[in-house]
This record gives structure tokens, C-alpha cells and sequence, in this order.
């Protein structure tokens, strides 16, 4: 391997050879890959770990290209989801990095799988379901992780080591009842933000994979762009914390504790943020995309490839992956929701 590319950043007392090795040896799981995620992912990849996964559920569209930089129209008009999209545009700037997109939801049933042979986890999600659920399987299993949001023009971000820091719970003991926490379709992003975020993000992942950033181990940061504020808080590790005090990983226990929530042909409705609800489903293999374009087309126009179909069904937008998931655009009635997928998509 030509370590060229990296010259200025081995130049660095901080890295030099022996940490460059280190990250070319290095997995991160990255969870998200909208405005944060792709700021995120370009950074890592350019920095050089070796090897970088990129979980996402969801697809691109116009109002994303403001602030999430990896993408273009053509991704829009190929209809690729943002983890597809996101390897191919970073393959062509690092052939060398081993990268895998994950077109799928992060929920307690997948998670353990998902990170069961990475080093790190970096927060480029929009949620607190998502970080949360983050929070209690890196605690459970040991792996640090850097969190991080960003909302109008400012953002934060902490690194968590577990059992050495603060873990998010310290700082949130719950997370935001649904539909209370501003989101970027409700609130905007101004584009400078994650990417100034993302970097502070990418800056502590590099630091926690060389062993290092000890002093910056739960420490909240927030930096707002527009005002030029920045306030830098230690989170002290709380004895009662719920997760990293008492171990109780309730986030990783959610539906996998039930039988009925992973019989095959069960439907698990979520609200999906943008006026959009999510419907789920516990299948045997995948969804065979062409079968169902050969099925909806004669009713409705279809677009579809390997990794999405997309559809307009009686009104609403549709678009489905391989592995039975669909987000249906235009509503927020769940039982609406589970009618059309269990009408047009079926069980």
C-alpha cells in the first residue's frame, strides 16, 4: 500500500507511522449517514481507517444536498439509498479502505451483528431512539463511541469510553417523548454545522483509536457557526445512571424480549420524521425488488434497482428495501400505513 496519501498526517507527532498502522487496522461502524454521516465518513476514509461501515436506512432526496456533502442530483436520479451512494463516492477518493454499506434500520434485533467486530462507533444519526440504543450496546459489549447532533446552526459531541466516562444517559437520563425534540424538516440546518460537528466528531474518533484524548472523555462540546459560541461541559459520570451505573441495558431489551416481535410476518409501524411512517417486517431472505416493480407497475409508476423500489401509491410516496422495510411518505396514520404495505407489498 502507497502511505503517500497520508504523508502530511504521519508528520504528526500525534499519528507518525506506527499510529497510521493502527488506523489502517482500525473498524468504525458509522451509524447515520445524512449531513453529520457524510462529513463523518469522508473525514475517516481520508484519514485512513482501514476498514469502515456505514449503517442507513434511508434514501436521498433534493432538500438533503444542501448539507450532505457526498451526495449529487445524479444519486437522486438513480435512486440509490445514502449508504450506497456514500461507498461509491468514497471509493473513488480511497480505493484502499474496506467499505460496506447497510441499507437497514439499527434496532435491538440486528445491532449485536452490527457491531460485533468493530472498534468504534461514531454517531452520525438523527435520533434519540437510534443514540440511545448506541449508548447501551457500546456499554454492553465495551466500545467506545462519539456522539454527536446538530440542529439550526449549532451542534455537540462527546466521547464516550465505557465505564471510564460519562455515557449519554449521564447527560439524558430519557430521551425526548416523540415529536418534542426539533428536527432538521422542522427546525432547518444550516449547512456549515454538521460539517464543523462532523469534523470535531472524526477528530475524536482518530484520537480514541490511538488510545488517546483522555482529557476529552466526556466532555460535552457545544459549538454554535452562526454565533461563534463555543462552551465545553464535563458530564460527571452518575452512580444511579441507568446504564453504565446500574447495567440496565432497557434500549437493547426493547422487542427482544417478546416472542411475537420477530415471528416472521410481523409488521413493526414507527413514525419516520417528514411526515413519513416506517413499517418493518420480520421476514425469511429478502424481498425480491423486481417481482414486486413486475406487481406494482401495473397500477402505478415504479422505479426501481438493486437497493430501492420507489412508488407512488394511491397518493403517497413509497419506497421499499430489500429487506421487507418500507417508509411511506405523506402521512403520519400508522394504521394507513400498515393498509398500503399490507395492500400493495404484502406479508
Amino acid at each position: 500500500m502507497d502511505l503517500t496519501r497520508y504523508s502530511r498526517q504521519m508528520l504528526l507527532s500525534q499519528i507518525g507511522q506506527v499510529g497510521q498502522a493502527k488506523l489502517l487496522a482500525s473498524t468504525v461502524a458509522l451509524v447515520g449517514c445524512g449531513a453529520l454521516g457524510t462529513a463523518i465518513a469522508d473525514g475517516l476514509v481520508r484519514a485512513g481507517v482501514g476498514r469502515l461501515k456505514i449503517v442507513d436506512r434511508d434514501y436521498i432526496e433534493l432538500s438533503n444536498l444542501q448539507r450532505q456533502t457526498l451526495f449529487d442530483q445524479e444519486d437522486i436520479d438513480r435512486g440509490l439509498p445514502k449508504a450506497v451512494a456514500a461507498v461509491e463516492k468514497l471509493r473513488k477518493v480511497n480505493a484502499d479502505i474496506e467499505l460496506e454499506a447497510l441499507v437497514t434500520h439499527l434496532s435491538p434485533l440486528n445491532v449485536t451483528r452490527i457491531l460485533s467486530d468493530v472498534d468504534l462507533v461514531v454517531d452520525g444519526t438523527d435520533n434519540f431512539e437510534a443514540r440511545f440504543l448506541i449508548n447501551d450496546a457500546c456499554l454492553k459489549y465495551n466500545l467506545p463511541w462519539v456522539y454527536g447532533a446538530v440542529i439550526t446552526t449549532y451542534g455537540v459531541t462527546m466521547s464516550i469510553v465505557p465505564h471510564r466516562s460519562a455515557c449519554l444517559r449521564c447527560l439524558l437520563r430519557e430521551k425526548p417523548p416523540p415529536g418534542t425534540a426539533p428536527t432538521a424538516d422542522t427546525a432547518g440546518v444550516l449547512g456549515p454545522a454538521p460539517s464543523v460537528i462532523g469534523a470535531l466528531e472524526v477528530s475524536q474518533a482518530l484520537k480514541l483509536l490511538l488510545d488517546g484524548g483522555q482529557e476529552f472523555w466526556g466532555h460535552l462540546s457545544q459549538i454554535d457557526v452562526w454565533s461563534g459560541e463555543w462552551l465545553q461541559i464535563q458530564v460527571k459520570r452518575d452512580p444511579e445512571c441507568p446504564a453504565c451505573g446500574l447495567q440496565q441495558y432497557e434500549f437493547l431489551e426493547t422487542d427482544t424480549d417478546s416472542a411475537d416481535s420477530t415471528k416472521t410476518g410481523d409488521l413493526i409501524v414507527s413514525a419516520y420524521g417528514r411526515g413519513a411512517i416506517q413499517v418493518s417486517i420480520a421476514r425469511d431472505g429478502e424481498l425480491s425488488l423486481s417481482e414486486l416493480a413486475e406487481r406494482l407497475s401495473a397500477t402505478c409508476h415504479v422505479q426501481f434497482n438493486a437497493h430501492m423500489l420507489r412508488s407512488q401509491i394511491e397518493g403517497y410516496e413509497v419506497a421499499v428495501f430489500p429487506d421487507g422495510r418500507a417508509i411511506i411518505s405523506g402521512t403520519t396514520d400508522e394504521a394507513l400505513a400498515r393498509a398500503l404495505y399490507e395492500k400493495y407489498i404484502g406479508l
